[in-house]
């Protein structure tokens, strides 16, 4: 560490300030970054530019392979598993369907939309059935891995390939498994869609259905909402003064986006663009029924992401039961710290049935 002890202290204060964060003509510089330009709100035409790239992305899914087929019981439900592989715009996905086996009648489809960065595992998904009761053995389950990323069921693993992207190739990869399930599974009703989303993957369910309107409806679970809002700006801070946090997504837009921006390698029009891509909050007119959950001690993603979507949905007029938000006081990053969710989330998956 550099040593200041023989500098006045005014002096270091200044040097500290000059170094890191200083105000300038255009604003708060950070990192070499202006933070003012960086996070202005965005214009309808940048808006505009991420809608056409959203309509030209191809996530039709091609080479649909089944790489795995088992039946097993999950309760009392004899449950069939597929493990799918398919091409999404060029890159191989592997993600998994499960649905009670010899299902006939047109049954719901559900997207389970994970958190975190680490992949998904089928038996996780599995063990979360039984707490959305009767309900779950209703519904066809659809569970992208997302590029990059590891599927496990057992001792066996798949690996997505590409390039991780989080929650922006995210959702191409969902909707294109959701596509791929439609085909496969004869009793997926693709008139009623719902998406399970938590954490990185409640981001990725709402902009899942600000993409395509078959959504019905979206639960998620503290999800972020707005890469405009203070929170993501201190974590911006953080990361370009060299102090990261450990979030999900938070190293690839770090590394992507964030330090070259200040190396001058990448333009602020280029990664302001990221960030609207990635903000569900500022397409709120675009989302269908939505049930929010969120903590107000989340230490992961801010309670303040979740408000981004209150403020927004309410600035539409849109409240119950069109869009339902619960804010749990003292509730963390988990959902069994969030009393009444559960049954919540099982209530709002009702009405699909």
């Amino acid at each position: 560490m550099r040593r200041l002890r023989r500098l006045p202290i005014l002096a270091a204060i200044v040097m500290l300030a000059a170094c890191n964060d200083t105000t300038g003509p255009t604003g708060r510089v950070i990192g070499g970054v202006d933070f003012d330009v960086l996070f202005a709100p965005a214009t309808s035409a940048e808006m505009a530019a991420v809608e056409a790239d959203w309509a030209s992305r191809q996530t039709d899914p091609v080479d649909v392979a089944v790489l795995l087929d088992s039946v097993f019981d999950v309760g009392t439900t004899l449950t069939r598993l597929l493990v799918v592989s398919h091409d999404v715009d060029g890159v191989l996905h592997v993600g998994a369907i499960l649905a009670a086996d010899g299902l006939t009648q047109p049954a719901p489809t559900l997207v389970y939309s994970h958190g975190g960065d680490a992949g998904v595992s089928v038996d996780d998904v599995v063990s979360l059935l039984p707490f959305l009761g009767d309900v779950a053995s209703e519904f066809v389950w659809v569970i992208p891995s997302f590029r990059s990323e590891r599927l496990t069921f057992g001792d066996s693993t798949w690996v997505s390939e590409g390039p991780p992207s989080p929650w922006d190739r995210d959702v191409d990869d969902a909707l294109s498994l959701t596509e791929a399930a439609f085909d496969l599974v004869a009793a997926a009703d693709s008139t009623r869609v719902g998406v399970l989303g938590f954490s990185r993957g409640a981001g990725v369910g709402l902009l899942m259905a600000a993409r395509d309107e078959r959504i019905d409806r979206v639960i998620e679970f503290f999800g972020p909402t707005d890469f405009f809002g203070p929170f993501v700006q201190d974590v911006a801070e953080e990361a370009l003064l060299g102090t990261p946090r450990d979030l999900p997504g938070l190293a690839f837009l770090d590394e992507q986006y964030l330090q070259p921006l200040a190396r001058g390698e990448v333009s602020i029009a280029s990664v302001r663009s990221q960030l609207i891509r990635r903000s569900a909050a500022l397409f709120a007119s675009r989302l269908p029924m939505v049930q929010l959950h969120h903590g107000t001690a989340d230490a992961v993603v801010d309670v303040s992401q979740g408000q981004a979507l209150i403020d927004a949905m309410s600035a539409l007029g849109r409240g119950e039961p069109d869009f339902e938000a619960y804010l749990y006081e003292g509730g963390t990053h988990n959902p069994l710290t969030l009393a009444g969710s559960i049954t919540r989330a099982r209530a709002f998956l009702e009405a699909l049935r």
